[in-house]
């Protein structure tokens, strides 16, 4: 689920809507919406008989690793040069928080509830927008996004029932991760988006690290590191797929694919658990999502925002300014020698 330098407004370049481009960006933000759901899928597996700690530690080192092998392709080891550790060291706790918060939640919870409160954080990143960036939020997008916690509290029933700290968790989790787009566009001007991914992945790595000597470590048998190399891969393919079809389509177009990940999630976890969502959810869940959908809708009007996308990784925005960098330098020699 979470996964950074960023565009301003002026520097959003149009994207191309042809048919065969749309298809394209529609099946590589698929391909990132099933690699995020085979993520939850073996972390919630895998929490089934391991530690949060050892899970988030070995998720988080095989992450490591291959942004190490990637190292070469954004600038290597100089990219890591930063003069804004203050900063770097609050979006490690918040990756800390978002990612013990989402998967500790994952794990006491059915799978399509989870999924479901995570999407909040959308709604979380634009009423962060206005006191943290002063940006101007209209009177339509504040009353979707108040309609969109209204869908959490059908979903919760508080009174009705007690609010488990799961439920807690997820949302506090979904907080975190909005934090971080936010100070994401804090950063753009002054970090690669290298550095921003890597910091973040490293603080849960050594947080997880500290707390396996009280939590133990369960040596995993092959099929468990199975379940951990795939879940490493999906992070992977995820990133890949949804920066590949943000690239080539406006939010505004994908942003309703982004939620087959909860009809996913709801046959993975009627299939693999038996969970079968109650009413309540159902309900919570259609109003979170057209909640969502209308401050897509409302954000990006005639042009593009990169905000959603940032919700769903924060260095996304980075690798769409990394291809046009390079696409303008590709093309250079090529008008030069005509």
């Amino acid at each position: 689920m979470f996964s950074s330098r960023s565009f301003s407004p002026s520097q959003i370049k149009p994207v191309s809507q042809s048919q065969d481009e749309s298809g394209k960006a529609i099946a590589y933000l698929l391909t990132g919406v099933a690699g995020g759901l085979g993520l939850d899928l073996c972390a919630k597996e895998i929490l089934q008989s391991f530690s949060l700690e050892q899970f988030v530690f070995l998720r988080s080192l095989i992450a490591v690793v291959i942004f190490l092998v990637l190292a070469r392709r954004f600038g290597g080891a100089g990219s890591l040069r930063t003069k804004r550790w203050g900063w770097h060291l609050l979006r490690t706790l918040l990756a800390v928080g978002a990612m013990f918060g989402f998967f500790y939640g994952l794990s006491r919870m059915p799978l399509v509830e989870a999924l479901t409160l995570g999407f909040t954080a959308p709604l979380m990143v634009t009423a962060l927008s206005v006191p943290l960036l002063g940006e101007h939020v209209g009177w339509r997008r504040w009353t979707a996004v108040s309609i969109g916690f209204v869908g959490v509290l059908i979903m919760l029933r508080p009174g009705a029932q007690a609010v488990s700290v799961a439920h807690l968790a997820v949302l506090f989790g979904a907080f975190c991760y909005a934090s971080l787009a936010i100070t994401a566009r804090k950063l753009a001007d002054t970090e690669t988006s290298y550095s921003m991914s890597i910091y973040v992945v490293a603080g849960p790595l050594l947080i997880s690290l500290l707390l396996l000597g009280s939590s133990g470590w369960r040596a995993p048998d092959p099929t468990s590191w199975i379940l951990f190399v795939t879940a490493g891969l999906c992070s992977v393919v995820a990133w890949i797929g949804i920066i590949g079809g943000y690239r080539r389509a406006s939010p505004a177009m994908l942003a309703p694919f982004e939620y087959t990940a909860l009809i996913g999630g709801a046959i993975a976890g009627y299939i693999f658990w038996g969970e079968v969502p109650d009413s309540w959810v159902v309900a919570g869940a259609i109003v979170i999502i057209a909640s969502g959908l209308f401050v897509v809708y409302r954000e990006i009007g005639d042009t593009i925002s990169t905000r959603y996308l940032r919700v769903f990784t924060s260095s996304g925005s980075a690798l769409r300014r990394l291809a046009f960098s390079r696409r303008r330098r590709q093309q250079a020699p090529q008008s030069q020698q005509e």
